[in-house]
């Protein structure tokens, strides 16, 4: 199974000089960067190096995850943050899951063994209550519904729906309720989000809490995937 991954950049120059060394090439067949509009040199800077880069046409994540879809041409697909808060070394364990079977794997901060340092009261409360939710309304059984690490057959993808989906701006939040869906095969691994080393967050607690709970609503009231 070829492996493809997936870096979403977005003004991280200095997290692309530091953790690019970490992902090995004996990890990946291909390793694509999709760039939100970056202003501080990380598009000059990953194409000065040779890597593939591509510009992202729709808005935020939902534009980042529709181009990623798009160019990553692997049976497996690895997303990932270079910000400091994702541990590349943990990316052979989420490959090696999908390998022996599963549709989709996640790198929890929420399991035993694994803890975030970059997490505020407010947003683990907000990530256990839309965890807690998914897990009743779809019979799932996430620990980390929104976490961006994590890695995915692209069978699954089309079998649930989502290569041709409209996506809104939770896709991570899409991927567990949609693999519950279809009773997919889906299993942790514990993974420690170390603090953001890089680059200032782009999440909006309240903007994007609403947008997960209108995700959840909808995908409840759809029942099935479409």
């Amino acid at each position: 199974m070829k492996v493809s991954i997936v870096v979403y950049v977005l003004n991280e120059l200095e997290g692309l000089r530091v953790m690019l060394p970490r992902i090995k090439k004996e990890w990946y067949d291909q390793l694509v960067f999709i760039d939100g509009g970056s202003t501080d040199g990380s598009v000059e800077y990953l194409q000065k190096n040779g890597y593939e880069v591509y510009r992202q046409i729709g808005f935020r994540w939902a534009g980042a995850y529709s181009e990623a879809f798009r160019r990553a041409t692997g049976d497996i697909l690895v997303d990932f943050s270079p910000d400091g808060n994702s541990v590349p070394e943990r990316i052979p364990e989420l490959i090696e899951k999908v390998k022996e079977g599963h549709d989709m794997v996640t790198a929890s901060r929420y399991v035993p063994g694994a803890k975030s340092d970059d997490d505020t009261p407010l947003t683990r409360f907000g990530n256990w209550l839309f965890t807690s939710m998914i897990n009743l309304l779809f019979r799932a059984h996430a620990t980390d519904s929104l976490v961006i690490f994590r890695a995915y057959r692209r069978s699954f993808l089309e079998k649930a729906g989502i290569l041709d989906a409209q996506l809104g701006q939770c896709v991570t939040g899409l991927l567990t309720i949609r693999c519950a869906k279809i009773k997919g095969m889906y299993t942790d691994i514990p993974g420690d989000e170390p603090r953001r080393l890089f680059g200032t967050s782009k999440l909006s607690v309240v903007v994007d809490g609403l947008r997960v709970l209108a995700l959840i609503l909808k995908e409840f009231a759809l029942r099935a995937c479409p």
